[in-house]
């Protein structure tokens, strides 16, 4: 194995991003990812029930959820990142995922102030927020087909194919 793709599996801080073979960023994504979809589940919700108060309200508060796990997973990503051979297409593939990020990150953020602005909790989520979740969650779904290149395409953080093959020993 090349020592680029060695690299690539190793932590730079084992305590900051997780051990060999368990990355925390994986762990730590799931948490934006699944407030955002469920805030956009809300906003649409918020169109077909009677009184959208409380739909609402949830969606601005899974959205600020999302944010900060974002920014912790971000974190920890970014260390991943730096264990990448600058130069390679998994460096690159890396940095576009890593923008998409924050790009949606940064989208939800201004979400989030949009709809504080807005005075009128009793009726349905807008159409400009709702539009800006529905494009930032598409935004996300690219930035996380990225993130399964980089692990299962170019196996960042996995482990190694001889480290894997101990758990199909008999």
């Amino acid at each position: 194995m090349s020592s680029e793709r060695q690299q690539a599996k190793q932590p730079v801080s084992a305590v900051l991003a997780g051990p060999y073979g368990h990355p925390f960023h994986p762990i730590l994504v799931t948490v934006p990812i699944g407030a955002w979809i469920a805030s956009l589940v809300f906003d649409l919700a918020s169109q077909v029930v009677e009184d959208p108060a409380f739909l609402v309200e949830g969606a601005q508060w899974l959205i600020a959820i999302g944010v900060l796990g974002a920014l912790a997973a971000a974190s920890v990503g970014f260390l991943d990142l730096l264990g990448i051979a600058t130069g390679t297409p998994a460096f690159r593939t890396g940095l576009v995922h890593m923008s998409l990020n924050l790009a949606v990150t940064a989208a939800f953020a201004a979400g989030f102030l949009w709809r504080r602005a807005i005075d009128d909790r009793h009726s349905p989520v807008s159409a400009g927020p709702l539009a800006l979740s529905v494009v930032s969650v598409a935004v996300l779904a690219v930035a996380g087909y990225l993130g399964g290149k980089l692990a299962f395409h170019y196996g960042v953080r996995v482990a190694d194919e001889t480290t894997q093959a101990a758990g199909f020993r008999h």
